[in-house]
């Protein structure tokens, strides 16, 4: 019996929110964070349309987050593909926090200005 492959891979087109925040670490590793977003355009029942806009948490870590950082500002579009990162821990109140992060992996800026 052949055991299949799962897969973990997310590909998005969106505009990021804001510059990357990178933060160092003391190995002199860097990692960058920034939000992208995407558009989802729908008809609702009364025929009129409606735009959604969903926010996605990204992370790049090594070499990744320093292209991030050279690179990518507020508003620009890109072209991402990354996998899918659950992580939970307590806060310093005792409670468990919850995030779901994409974990850059390649991106390309797509050239397509705001509108």
């Amino acid at each position: 019996m052949i055991m299949k492959t799962l897969i973990n891979k997310v590909q998005l087109i969106g505009r990021l929110g804001k510059d990357p925040q990178i933060l160092e670490f003391s190995n002199e590793q860097k990692s960058a964070r920034f939000a992208l977003a995407t558009n989802e355009i729908y008809t609702r029942k009364d025929g009129g349309r409606t735009q959604r806009t969903q926010w996605h948490q990204v992370v790049a870590r090594g070499a990744t987050a320093l292209l991030v950082e050279k690179i990518l500002r507020c508003g620009q579009e890109i072209y991402l593909e990354g996998r899918l990162v659950n992580r939970s821990w307590k806060d310093k109140n005792g409670q468990m926090r919850y995030t779901h992060e994409i974990l850059l992996e390649e991106f390309y800026l797509t050239h397509r200005q705001a509108s």
